[in-house]
């Protein structure tokens, strides 16, 4: 009650109407309701038995789920396993569809990198490369400016810079003790001749170092042109080769693990194994539930005027697995002492049918939530002592 929406009371009054117009309205205690909340209280208290109710019978859904019902089995664990287990299969199938477009795609991945690992560029090496490159291009120029230079600034020339700042020197010392003021000057000077002979010094050095091998520039020059080649070949500035090399090998590493067919397929086989051990469990049940369920309802036909019939719970192995386990189910059906058991919809009467369905909900009464069960003509076709059993 409290779930439909309405308060628990000692006594329970459903009721509905129908207008001329076909129009419907429903109360539960006189509390107005949907069709629907009135349905889902009327199934807990009836249990109602159409004259057309064996047509379900012959139903695998409904025999099924009959049975399953009966040996309080739970489908709906090799439902979920049957289910992983075709998604998994769904993996294999589109890995192998999609091995030759990644196989051809991992190609030209190696290929691009194995091109660009022939360079092996660094980080930041196209900076201090291309820096280096422009130096060496420039070498014989930068000579001759260290030359000019040392020409002015170290020779013994009454004109060089050197010969001119230490005459300036000398000149100042000489008038120190007349002007205080000088001593400061000479200072400056004498620091300003110590920084020159440092210049020199430095571009003595440099003279001897500079590298006029004409070998060095030909492979730094092989370099930069290889650095050049590459990034216009991929449309990409030089600096930008490291980054496209670290992410051609990251994308050419997810598609290994995408295309990793064997995981796949052991996964595949994981699932498989699941469903299995499932669906075996379920078999088991219903298979140790079958006769059970059958003698139950061969004893209620013996009181319904079918003496010597006989009903049975076949279960078969279902050529292919399914959603529902490895079983076929079907009821199979004896009227007669003496006869062979065949479906139920091929050899019974219409009485005799609305008889077994009587059997069947009187057997299987204890599995419903409804204390009260309704059966709609089932009186049908029979009188005697079978119409007062049935009574």
């Amino acid at each position: 009650m409290e779930e439909s929406g309405f308060e628990q009371e000692d006594g329970l009054l459903l009721r509905r109407t129908i207008d001329a117009q076909g129009k419907s309205r429903a109360w539960v205690n006189g509390t107005p309701a949907t069709a629907t909340q009135l349905r889902t209280l009327g199934e807990h208290l009836l249990d109602i038995h159409g004259q057309h109710a064996w047509q379900s019978l012959v139903r695998a859904d409904a025999i099924r789920a009959l049975l399953d019902a009966y040996a309080g089995a739970s489908p709906a664990a090799v439902q979920a396993c049957w289910t992983a287990w075709r998604a998994a299969q769904a993996n294999v199938i589109q890995a192998h569809a999609a091995q030759e477009t990644l196989q051809r795609e991992r190609e030209r991945l190696q290929w691009q990198i194995a091109e660009v690992d022939k360079l092996a560029p660094g980080a930041d090496e196209w900076d201090s490369l291309n820096a280096q490159h422009t130096r060496m291009l420039h070498t014989q120029e930068l000579q001759d400016t260290v030359q000019k230079v040392l020409a002015v600034l170290d020779t013994e020339s009454p004109t060089s810079a050197r010969t001119g700042l230490a005459r300036a020197l000398d000149l100042l010392r000489a008038r120190e003790h007349l002007e205080p003021a000088f001593a400061e000057l000479s200072e400056t000077l004498e620091a300003s001749l110590a920084q020159t002979d440092e210049t020199v010094r430095s571009l003595h050095a440099y003279q001897r170092h500079a590298d006029l091998n004409p070998r060095s520039l030909e492979e730094t020059d092989a370099r930069v042109t290889l650095w050049m080649s590459l990034a216009r070949r991929y449309k990409r500035s030089p600096e930008e080769l490291p980054a496209l090399l670290r992410t051609w090998r990251e994308e050419l590493q997810r598609l290994d693990n995408a295309a990793d067919l064997t995981a796949l397929q052991e996964a595949e086989h994981r699932y498989a194994k699941a469903y299995l051990d499932a669906a075996r469990s379920l078999s088991q049940t219903r298979a140790k539930a079958a006769p059970r369920l059958s003698r139950s309802i061969t004893a209620a036909m013996q009181e319904l005027g079918m003496v010597g019939g006989a009903f049975s719970v076949q279960l078969k192995k279902s050529a292919e697995p399914s959603a529902h386990g490895l079983d076929e189910i079907a009821f199979l059906v004896a009227t007669h002492p003496g006869m062979t058991p065949r479906p139920i919809g091929k050899v019974a009467s219409g009485g005799e049918l609305s008889r077994i369905s009587l059997a069947i909900a009187v057997a299987t009464s204890a599995l419903g939530n409804a204390g009260t069960l309704i059966f709609d003509e089932v009186d049908a076709g029979v009188g005697g002592a079978v119409a007062a059993t049935v009574g």
